[in-house]
């Protein structure tokens, strides 16, 4: 049975943090009193305390004086489920002292807010399936109309959709009043009825309170109210999506191809914070469909330069990527003067024009066939210049409205919200990247050209904005120092400390090295773009860059051989591991996006467990020590290596006792898809530096946030961490990636109670102190160097470490902001934590510098990362999972999650699942992301 050599979890190389232990039938039972915890730097913790009968242990005693009292051990036992309260998040225990000041400036505004209340009503127009700016339009009327006398000069303000809020109420008390609203249409006019009725008087009084701390609890209605002041005037004028506001390109023009371009925006949202609310602007950008005739979008998609170069009718493969790409699109026809009719794309047609027939009724009430070519003619006098070409269906399918694509163009301001090809991704990232000096000086600009305090409805309901940032007093948080292996002979322990995010792995070996000694190289680039000579050199410059890292490659691969297609993929390494038993590593060089990749870790991960690298041609032929050096982090993590680990002297002191840090994430499908799943993530570290994880997958329903079988998966990762420790943890330190603000109370309420009782099943009493974070990077806070002498770097970035807890944060809860890593390009973007749950009474010092150094421990580079380790592998394994559903039939046009991976193919959106209905049960899918138990015991994802 193949066996990757020191996997780390059980069984390991010398100098391991714990002794290996014998398999064991049932986790969790053993002697407390005979047992003693291993730190890393060789001293002993004192054996925790046997606690009252029937109770888990406890903590160790008080700690030295002036230390804050000991973290309890103990969470209260899960009540019934019929008495189950609801979990609240708790209070902030304290700001943060570590760590040398600086002043930044955030690009948060100040609301000057009136007293008082706002009144809030329902509207309820019919039809009711029309567009936010058709109801926007319908109450712009009624309140201009007014023929009831109901508005009286006020200016209402409307989120489009259901709610309407006025200074001062409306005479109309509780009663509802309705309304007829008339629209000049093209043709016809389009009458609308509306009503209003009296909702709620919502208190400014109750959000003062809060903001300045005297109750716990947030009103959102009394947010929602300002936001929706905030918003009313820019949605009128500008294109709304989501929460940011977008106008049609004027003065720049940045094309990226495929019938898309880059528009410039700004984000706007209504922020609670400490004494005081809050503006949050930023620039922002996304990509729109070009308003353009539709002949040359299609050109545009289908890489044509000119329409006269396409003289035959599209081809099944041209017209199947021209439907992909312009169906749900809204066109407007241009064959009937002054009325722009506007419909939306449902198909396009397998026949052209000349040929597609449609049943037309004739005067005579005769139903006839007659071709789109002929009716154009007929009808419009009108020969079709591009009868070759198809036509669009638009509306409802089995209406059967064809319009030829030369009377079509494709309507303004339609956001794309499909995947964006590598190209477009790169042209985009290009024509948005802002230093942050320059990115400070557009948001100052944005705020001066909207000039919010000259808006109407804001004068109107009493409200302004200050409109210079907001000055927060931020702290560099100290790097922790990073901890390597000894030289060979020697027995000193080297060390790193990072600088500005990023530390020199030059002159130093892993701090558990692995020694490979048999291995195997297949190359699916082809021979003539990738030499034998290009493998050999590359395989003695890895080997020297290994044995300098402590990670020898020893003698020459035991097979070296040449392979073309996905299909070979499963037949090679089967007969590899027949072959050799002993066989540690498989570097796959492949030639550039390709479907072997997935196909690579679908076999080697899911299927026999070989630990496969994976290696561009590009790179093969050119090798730089830096993609050497990277290659050998991630061989030696994959064989159950340990790159480095923190010193263990400056660690937290969460560390004293057993401790697992866990991070979850869920990813979803493209935008776009409506069928495939979700799949959730939860890694686990499995030993106290902490520097090995363990992982566990599952796929959910599709766009599903909250992780449904999250009480399975963290029972199975805290029964491997006590295989792999001979300790049950004390604490639980859980960092969520994936929840958006909306989702923090359902996310809470579901998951912490998941791992109370993962605990509960494994052993009745045994209740670790749990901490739960959330992890957020998609939000719109940026931080700026008050002082010019603190930027960093050609971007003006701000340090690395740079950490806030004031000003800009929650009035109540435990949250704060850390920028953890040194940006390269662009603006920084720093993490948001917001502590959801803390039996363990973290400072927030201490949860601050853990969190920081978390972010030092990723595997995959010598850099800080932006969020800490356990939530980076979370999202790794989730993505390595969407790899794992892909079919095995690797037809390259539907094959790829094309996520950013090494190697990935990036032929189409998302994974494609095997095409036989058996294939998509849950079950099934279940089976395909199951990873082989011999990769489990190793960071496979890495």
């Amino acid at each position: 049975m193949f066996q990757p050599p020191s996997s780390g979890l059980g069984v390991g190389p010398p100098g391991r943090v714990f002794e290996p232990v014998k398999p064991i039938i049932r986790a969790f039972e053993f002697d407390r009193d005979a047992l003693t915890f291993m730190t890393t730097n060789g001293e002993k913790c004192p054996p925790v305390p046997p606690g009252p009968p029937g109770v888990p242990p406890g903590p160790p005693g008080p700690g030295p004086p002036g230390a804050r009292p000991p973290i309890p051990n103990l969470v209260p036992m899960m009540p019934p489920a019929h008495e189950q309260a609801e979990f609240t998040c708790p209070s902030r225990p304290n700001h943060g002292t570590e760590g040398r000041a600086i002043m930044l400036r955030a690009n948060h505004f100040q609301i000057c807010m009136p007293r008082g209340h706002i009144h809030h009503y329902d509207v309820s127009i019919v039809p009711d399936k029309c567009p936010r700016r058709v109801n926007r339009e319908i109450i712009e009327t009624m309140v201009q109309v007014d023929t009831k006398k109901l508005f009286i000069g006020q200016k209402p303000v409307f989120d489009g959709r259901k709610n309407m809020y006025t200074r001062d109420p409306l005479p109309i008390g509780r009663d509802k009043i309705e309304l007829e609203v008339t629209l000049p249409g093209e043709g016809k006019d389009r009458v609308f009825n509306t009503s209003l009725k009296w909702v709620a008087q919502v208190s400014l009084y109750a959000l003062e309170e809060a903001l300045e701390g005297r109750t716990r609890s947030i009103p959102l209605d009394a947010i929602q109210a300002l936001d929706v002041v905030m918003r009313h005037m820019p949605s009128m004028m500008y294109t709304p999506v989501g929460r940011s506001f977008f106008s049609q390109p004027e003065g720049y023009y940045h094309p990226l191809g495929g019938g898309r371009e880059v528009w410039f925006g700004f984000h706007q949202s209504v922020r609670p914070s400490q004494w005081k609310m809050m503006l949050n602007i930023d620039v922002s950008a996304t990509a729109f469909y070009k308003a353009q005739p539709v002949i040359e979008f299609m050109c545009e998609v289908l890489d044509v330069k000119e329409i006269s170069e396409q003289k035959r009718p599209l081809t099944d493969s041209q017209r199947v990527k021209f439907t992909k790409e312009i169906k749900g699109l809204k066109i407007e026809i241009t064959h009937c003067g002054q009325m722009k009719r506007k419909y939306r794309v449902c198909n396009v047609t397998r026949r052209p024009a000349q040929t597609q027939t449609f049943p037309l009724q004739l005067e005579s009430g005769q139903t006839v066939e007659c071709t789109v070519a002929k009716y154009f003619l007929d009808k419009h006098r009108k020969r079709l210049l591009y009868p070759h070409l198809p036509c669009l269906q638009v509306g409802q399918e089995h209406k059967h409205t064809y319009l030829p694509l030369e009377v079509c163009n494709v309507v303004r301001g339609q956001r794309c919200i499909k995947k964006l090809t590598d190209m477009q991704t790169s042209t985009m990232i290009k024509a948005t990247a802002r230093s942050a000096p320059d990115r400070e000086k557009e948001i100052n600009s944005l705020v001066r050209k909207v000039n919010f305090n000259e808006d109407p409805y804001m004068q109107e309901f009493g409200i302004s904005i200050n409109s210079t940032m907001t000055e927060v007093k931020g702290r560099v948080l100290p790097p922790p120092k990073i901890q390597y292996g000894g030289r060979s002979g020697f027995q000193t322990k080297q060390q790193a400390i990072p600088n500005q995010g990023v530390w020199d792995m030059r002159g130093k070996e892993f701090h558990t090295g692995v020694e490979i000694r048999t291995w195997a190289i297949a190359c699916f680039a082809p021979q003539r773009t990738c030499r034998e000579e290009a493998l050999r050199n590359f395989t003695a410059q890895l080997q020297k860059i290994s044995s300098d890292a402590g990670m020898p490659i020893l003698g020459q691969p035991v097979f070296c051989k040449y392979a073309t297609g996905p299909e070979q993929v499963e037949p090679m390494f089967r007969y590899l591991k027949n072959q050799w038993q002993e066989l540690q590593l498989v570097v796959v060089v492949l030639p550039g996006k390709t479907p072997v990749y997935a196909e690579v870790k679908r076999v080697g991960d899911t299927v026999l467990g070989m630990a496969t690298q994976c290696v561009q041609a590009k790179n093969v032929n050119k090798p730089s020590p830096q993609t050497l050096s990277n290659l050998c982090l991630k061989i030696n993590v994959k064989l159950g290596g340990v790159n480095n680990i923190l010193v263990p002297s400056i660690r937290p002191r969460v560390f004293n006792e057993p401790v697992i840090f866990l991070g979850a994430d869920v990813t979803h499908p493209p935008a776009g898809d409506n069928k495939k799943p979700s799949i959730a993530a939860l890694v686990g570290s499995m030993d106290a530096h902490p520097s090995r994880y363990a992982a566990t997958v599952r796929v959910q329903h599709h766009r599903q946030d909250i992780i449904q079988d999250l009480g399975n998966m963290v029972k199975e990762l805290l029964v491997q961490f006590y295989k792999a420790t001979r300790f049950k943890p004390s604490r639980i330190v859980f960092y969520r990636d994936g929840v958006s603000e909306g989702q923090f109370m359902p996310v809470l309420q579901h998951e912490l109670r998941a791992v109370r009782h993962a605990c509960m099943m494994l052993e009745v009493g045994y209740q670790p102190g749990i901490t739960f974070i959330v992890v957020q990077k998609r939000h719109h806070t940026r931080l700026f160097c008050a002082d010019k002498r603190e930027q960093i770097g050609r971007s003006g970035n701000i340090p690395a470490g740079t950490t806030v807890d004031v000003g800009i944060t929650h009035p109540t809860e435990f949250d704060f902001f850390l920028c953890s890593h040194a940006g390269i390009q662009g603006t920084s973007r720093p993490s948001h934590y917001h502590v959801l749950w803390d039996d363990n009474h973290f400072t927030a010092d201490e949860l601050q510098q853990l969190t920081y150094q978390l972010c030092h421990t990723y595997v995959r580079c010598t850099r800080s990362v932006s969020i800490p380790a356990p939530a980076y592998y979370a999202h790794l394994v989730a993505f390595r999972a969407r790899y794992h559903l892909v079919e095995k039939e690797h037809d390259s046009s539907k094959c790829s999650p094309a996520y950013g991976e090494e190697g990935a193919s990036d032929y189409g959106e998302g994974s494609h699942l095997s095409g036989s209905s058996e294939d998509r049960t849950p079950a099934c899918l279940e089976r395909a992301v199951q990873v082989h138990q011999d990769a489990g015991r190793v960071m496979y994802f890495a």
